[in-house]
């Protein structure tokens, strides 16, 4: 899942620079804590490399893209359960724990998919992973935010979703690196092992969360921890304003039906007008950031590059790696333009690029699909022991028909010019080795075409134009628009919409392109961003620059527009800046 996080502005990255050069045990905290995002973002972008080589091992899987893509999207279904068991260990066990539980299943699931003997088994390792994904990708902040000193909380918790992106980038690297050594895919999932063992490691000498100590009566072990974090002469300062904000959460929650358990916040909450027009704007963008086709690419990039007609493992992984670094620099620009652009422009000029790149995508496979080199009668007799089954002459196959064969048949391209007619054989380890023996290229989900390098300059600009608004302003969005009453069960409802849209995406992409044509699957993304556009644009209200009471008015207001600018009158906004020092 694409993930966001807090905004932090200059002035935090500065104070952030000196505070942990002066306290170094805050750089130790969120060092440790945040190789939680950044296993969220290797698992990302490992399986989408690890795939090619799971998918040549295991001849069954080139036919069956349904298996290949419940070993993609089961951590995604992990993570959804891992998240509600997340929320749940984190307020009775405590953050601390959660993480050490998370990452003990990481690895557990790193280990069980670097040794396992069937595709099953590698998606029980994948169910594993999932589940501590879910439960780090929620837990890992929390810790951060309530374990670092007050004014620089936003640029601490930007970190981890630095980290996401770094991951993902990490994780491309990675395959890259063992595209040559034995057992490939067992070294790419199998050594996230490691970054999980050294969080185990590193949390183990840190403290708990001094706002969960704090509420469970622990209060010497509270200033112990604070005192690490601030100068000694704010120490009772911290306290005091801690003791003062718990006790105003407690009696918060006794005023939306804490004392009811989940049922009774949920009855309230839809009660209310802020909240349900709150809860439309934040479901959809989430929704919409997952629905645009973002992580198709992201777990799918290495087989898109082959479908563009790029055939071998290595060059598909090495020209992944520009996307992924993209994603990343999108998070930091993200983060310089989303206080100036504003959240709700920045979201609907990323879906103005969204929608024009991915037509351009769906015109770049449809003009390959078209222009695929024929499959030659001659050619093919080099092979005579094993061509394709359904393959007779008579029928004047391309390309593109060798590969939609009822059997598993891939294209080998012929040895002079990889455009001229070539041969359909038979898919196997054997067949693959015999065409690759005659210096020629095996094509096995995409065709030789010359549209290929144009498909890549549109999933370029595609990234480009995702991430730096759909990609995290959603998430800063959810942050915002929710009254603070019921921040916390709104914000698990759409972060559900998130991974729940997420797992859709995951476990269709390839059944669609097989029924469909990789063209027509990306004109229906198209398509289905285009509505999103529409949607966003008609629902999702402008919050910048506005305080959380005034978001608050603004929902409640009779006139409430989400197109127009919300602009608070003068004196109300005096009186909010009264009340909020």
């Amino acid at each position: 899942m694409e993930g966001g996080g807090a905004v932090a502005d200059k002035a935090e990255f500065k104070d952030c620079l000196r505070l942990t050069w002066s306290q170094p045990f805050i750089l130790r905290l969120v060092f440790s804590a945040g190789i939680g995002g950044l296993l969220f973002g290797y698992d990302t972008g490992v399986i989408s490399g690890a795939l090619l080589f799971i998918r040549d091992d295991f001849i069954v899987l080139e036919k069956n893209t349904a298996l290949r893509e419940t070993i993609v999207s089961m951590a995604v279904a992990g993570a959804i359960v891992g998240a509600g068991l997340g929320g749940w260990m984190n307020d009775r066990f405590g953050r601390r724990p959660s993480i050490l539980i998370a990452d003990a299943l990481f690895f557990a699931g790193a280990m069980i998919m670097a040794f396992a003997p069937t595709p099953t088994v590698i998606i029980v390792g994948r169910v594993f992973v999932g589940l501590g994904v879910g439960m780090a990708s929620m837990t890992a902040p929390l810790y951060i935010s309530e374990a670092s000193p007050a004014k620089i909380r936003g640029a601490l918790v930007s970190t981890n979703g630095l980290l996401i992106t770094g991951g993902q980038f990490m994780a491309y690297l990675i395959n890259l690196a063992f595209t040559k050594v034995p057992g490939t895919w067992r070294w790419m999932l199998g050594i996230a092992g490691i970054p999980a063992l050294l969080q185990f490691i590193l949390m183990l000498t840190l403290p708990e969360s001094p706002r969960w100590l704090y509420r469970k009566d622990r209060k010497e072990e509270t200033a112990a921890i604070l005192r690490k974090i601030y100068p000694a002469n704010e120490v009772e300062q911290e306290i005091e304003s801690l003791r003062k904000s718990i006790d105003d959460e407690i009696l918060l929650e006794g005023s939306i039906g804490g004392d009811q358990g989940m049922l009774g916040k949920l009855k309230k909450a839809f009660g209310s007008k802020v909240v349900r027009r709150g809860l439309m704007a934040g479901v959809i963008a989430q929704v919409a950031q997952q629905l645009v086709g973002i992580n198709t690419v992201m777990y799918y990039s290495p087989t898109i590059v082959q479908l563009a007609g790029f055939a071998s493992n290595d060059t598909a992984m090495a020209l992944s790696l520009i996307t992924s670094g993209l994603n990343a620099v999108g998070s930091i620009v993200s983060m310089f333009f989303v206080d100036r652009a504003g959240r709700r422009r920045l979201m609907l000029m990323s879906l103005v690029g969204i929608v024009v790149w991915l037509a351009v995508l769906g015109g770049t496979f449809l003009g390959a699909a078209r222009t695929a080199p024929p499959v030659s009668e001659l050619e093919t007799l080099r092979f005579a022991n094993e061509t394709c089954p359904e393959y007779k002459p008579q029928l004047h196959w391309s390309c593109m028909d060798c590969l939609k064969a009822e059997s598993t048949c891939g294209f080998c391209a012929d040895q002079r010019d990889k455009f001229l007619p070539g041969s359909c054989l038979a898919l196997s380890n054997v067949t693959r080795g015999m065409c690759r023996a005659d210096n020629r290229e095996f094509y096995s989900e995409g065709c030789p075409n010359n549209f290929g390098w144009l498909s890549l300059l549109a999933l370029g600009a595609y990234i480009v134009s995702y991430s730096p608004g759909m990609g995290t302003v959603p998430w800063i969005v959810n942050s915002e628009i929710y009254p603070l009453r019921f921040r916390g069960v709104c914000g698990g409802i759409a972060a559900v919409a998130n991974w729940v849209s997420n797992l859709i995406v995951t476990q269709t992409f390839l059944t669609l392109t097989e029924a469909l044509g990789t063209a027509s699957t990306f004109f229906l993304f198209c398509g289905v961003s285009t509505l999103a556009l529409v949607v966003v644009y008609l629902t999702v209200p402008e919050t910048k620059g506005l305080q959380f009471e005034e978001v608050e008015k603004m929902l409640e207001s009779k006139d409430y527009k989400p197109w127009k600018r919300y602009r608070p009158q003068p004196a109300k906004r005096r009186e909010v800046g009264l009340a909020v020092p």
